[in-house]
């Protein structure tokens, strides 16, 4: 298995949470979120809008049945459904509880991962900081990508390992008591920031030669002709994405809308996290179609010219036809990369 997961602390506005009967996957930068009762199985995987209020927050943590917490800077709003703003309340965050990496939920209690110092805070209220005490984090619980806990267990994403990526159960981070592993399902991976370098391929970019045109006389040629390239978006190669997702209306009205953005979000990322590190908002994202573009060049005798497109994909799979064309006296690809870079 290839490819790595974007951690939370380079993922803005992106965490896992969980409530007693279902876990969550927040992408802000998707302005939607992920839901199942399982994330090994890949059961009830249903995807929703983010409410405007309930978007970038710093930290998200669900508590016990229907509540979440998303913290901002020094305060967290509460409510009771991210996808409506239901029973939204803020209160400040209590000095002792800010700052922390990572934060989570369980047995009733709030927990802060403090990853740099090797700590976790355990209080019953983040804003009054009631009963609150620390606990060393054990050597096999520090290195978390992502944590989150139900009532009865924590949770924290692995890094990758030799069985691919995996998130651990736990009913002690300070022991590591109880505690087993779990693999993820392919549906929930390719919902993670990163997570289509593992389950479709790292990205890639390369031009491809169209069109080869030679003059073999011994005459100038005056070469006018309609060249066809492809452009845009291969949807149905990435549809398979959403087999086991059930979206809601709210999310994208047009079918494939998400898989492009999840696409586009993959290409912006760094090679270390399986992207390409290029910004293609300029290029088209509907479905991909032939176009005719009008050529007209002087040949040479006894040349030949190359006519070259851009693509990205993933793995193996072209997945966005680039609107450049180049026109070269040589069989040698171009070796620039056509596309804007992607703000870091």
């Amino acid at each position: 298995m290839t490819g790595k997961i974007v951690p939370k602390k380079l993922a803005k506005g992106v965490d896992i949470c969980a409530t007693d009967k279902y876990f969550y996957i927040i992408r802000s930068d998707l302005n939607c979120y992920m839901k199942s009762t399982s994330f090994h199985s890949g059961e009830d995987l249903s995807i929703f809008k983010l409410h405007p209020a309930c978007r970038d927050g710093d930290h998200y943590l669900g508590h016990k049945a229907d509540l979440f917490y998303i913290i901002k800077g020094n305060s967290y709003r509460r409510v009771s459904n991210m996808n409506t703003d239901g029973d939204a309340v803020v209160y400040t965050l209590h000095p002792k509880c800010q700052g922390g990496d990572h934060y989570l939920s369980a047995y009733d209690n709030f927990y802060i991962i403090y990853q740099s110092r090797g700590v976790y805070r355990k209080t019953k209220n983040m804003h009054e900081d009631t009963d609150s005490v620390e606990y060393p984090l054990h050597a096999k619980c520090k290195d978390g990508l992502y944590y989150f806990g139900t009532t009865l267990y924590y949770y924290f994403l692995k890094p990758q390992d030799e069985w691919g990526f995996q998130y651990l159960r736990s009913t002690d981070f300070s022991k590591n008591e109880n505690s087993e592993s779990f693999s993820f399902h392919p549906s929930v991976i390719s919902f993670l920031p990163g997570g289509l370098s593992i389950t479709k391929g790292p990205a890639f970019g390369n031009w491809v030669c169209i069109k080869t045109i030679s003059n073999d006389s011994d005459s100038p040629v005056q070469w006018e002709k309609k060249i066809t390239k492809t452009i845009g978006y291969e949807k149905e190669k990435m549809s398979s994405l959403e087999h086991n997702w059930n979206v809601s209306a709210t999310v994208s009205v047009e079918s494939g809308a998400l898989t492009a953005a999840i696409a586009k979000t993959q290409f912006s990322m760094t090679a270390e996290y399986g992207g390409s590190s290029v910004n293609t908002d300029r290029e088209s994202w509907n479905e991909a179609t032939q176009v005719e573009e009008t050529v007209t060049i002087t040949l040479q005798p006894k040349h030949k010219i190359y006519i070259w497109t851009y693509q990205l994909g993933l793995g193996k799979e072209p997945v966005l036809h680039c609107r450049d064309m180049r026109i070269l006296n040589t069989s040698t690809p171009p070796t620039d990369n056509p596309l804007p870079p992607a703000a870091k």
